[in-house]
């Protein structure tokens, strides 16, 4: 496979905007005709992860309906839309010896995919590569393998009905634990590894794999509530970005409020927390601005750098700006942090010194996804800070080289 996706990159790397648009409109038509073959497939591997006591957030990723299909679709037609990065040179300058020097987008060449439970990373990462003009091999999880095994006939008949090398495109087939650990030393024929799933998956692919890996560990995202805030906005901010959906990597972690907001805030924040279903941990000083019968527990150290993926909330009480952007930067893992102000002179502090892949201002920590940026879809997301950061979409699927015209120029 690796040998086959090797070669299959180097013709990729030559496909016109059209070819790849073509066969990723194939792909497209193709997924929406299975529609109902997709859905029997997923049934199966719930039925089967069910048996196999797969924990509920896992089930909730691995789960797929008509919805979730046209979803895929719609992101493979807006990656179709999205500008060809491949070949784009920028930068350009002129030496005084006449020398025009520039950086030019280039496929990275074979991507490796470890994956666990979502069935919409096959189709992301199908698309948002041959895009980007790379092959790429799938591997995703063994309760996956009914759902992944027919997106990918899918995406095999989109490629060859437009008649481009259905190598671009390949799926590890096998559920053996050893074909991740052979992929991970394929780094005569792949390029980089992109692992995607729970924490123990992803520190085995770095620990294990000899070639360059591109991921984050965990999501441990914060909201800040400075002092200025809109209290309004900021309810529905923390609501939406704890309770929308538990088991994502961009779901907050920890509220983190300041010292100045009035009790009833905390008080009105933490009753519809509890309404919601959501057990909440609190440090002291918050605990002591509630009504004694509040059903809350006292955070432990674990909780500031615990990831729940769940309905499971830790609430701070900081001093000042500086004491919130401390705590985030010492417990938080560099994923998504949100600050919820009025302050341009806050917000721009806290843009400036968060040490995160997304900071944002006055959002939800959710927005943290390709799709929402606009990039189509996401590959991953980044929380390293060499080559891409953040959501990687089709531009951090390339990479640069520098490209120079002369005309008979030499060096003296």
């Amino acid at each position: 496979m690796g040998q086959q996706a090797k070669q299959a990159a180097l013709v990729a790397r030559r496909a016109s905007t059209e070819e790849k648009n073509r066969a990723l409109t194939k792909i497209a038509e193709a997924i929406t005709e299975a529609t109902p073959e997709i859905i029997r497939a997923n049934a199966v591997d719930l039925k089967e992860a069910q048996a196999q006591g797969l924990d509920a957030p896992s089930q909730d990723r691995l789960r797929i309906d008509a919805k979730g299909i046209a979803s895929m679709v719609a992101g493979l037609e807006q990656i179709i839309a999205l500008q060809d990065p491949v070949g784009q040179i920028k930068d350009t300058t002129i030496r005084p010896n006449g020398l025009s020097i520039g950086k030019m987008r280039t496929p990275l060449g074979v991507i490796g995919m470890v994956y666990e439970s979502r069935p919409n990373v096959t189709v992301d990462a199908a698309g948002l590569c041959l895009k980007s003009g790379n092959a790429v091999i799938l591997r995703g999880g063994s309760e996956c393998i009914e759902t992944n095994r027919i997106l990918s006939e899918c995406i095999q008949r989109g490629l060859m009905a437009a008649e481009v090398d259905p190598s671009w495109v390949q799926l590890v087939k096998t559920t053996d634990r050893a074909a991740v650990g052979q992929l991970l030393k394929l780094d005569e024929y792949v390029d980089l590894i992109i692992p995607r799933g729970g924490k123990s998956l992803i520190e085995r692919v770095a620990t294990e794999s000899t070639i360059p890996v591109l991921k984050h560990l965990d999501g441990i995202c914060h909201i800040y509530v400075h002092d200025d805030a809109d209290l309004r906005m900021a309810e529905a901010l923390i609501m939406n970005a704890k309770t929308h959906r538990y088991a994502v990597c961009n779901a907050m972690e920890t509220l983190l409020l300041h010292q100045n907001l009035p009790e009833s805030f905390v008080q009105d924040v933490v009753t519809q927390l509890i309404a919601a279903g959501v057990e909440v941990r609190v440090c002291e000083e918050t605990h002591a601005r509630l009504k004694p019968s509040t059903d809350v527990t006292l955070a432990v150290d674990e909780d500031w750098v615990t990831e729940y993926l769940g309905p499971i909330l830790s609430i701070k009480t900081c001093a000042q700006l500086e004491a919130a952007i401390e705590h985030i930067n010492g417990f938080g893992s560099q994923h998504t942090d949100s600050i919820v102000t009025r302050s341009i002179e806050a917000s721009q502090k806290f843009i400036r010194e968060v040490d995160s892949s997304s900071v944002m201002v006055n959002a939800s920590t959710r927005f943290a996804d390709g799709f929402e940026y606009g990039l189509g879809a996401e590959i991953g997301i980044s929380t390293d800070k060499l080559h891409a950061r953040g959501p990687v979409g089709l531009e951090g699927l390339t990479s640069e080289k520098y490209v120079v015209f002369g005309a008979g120029q030499i060096r003296e």
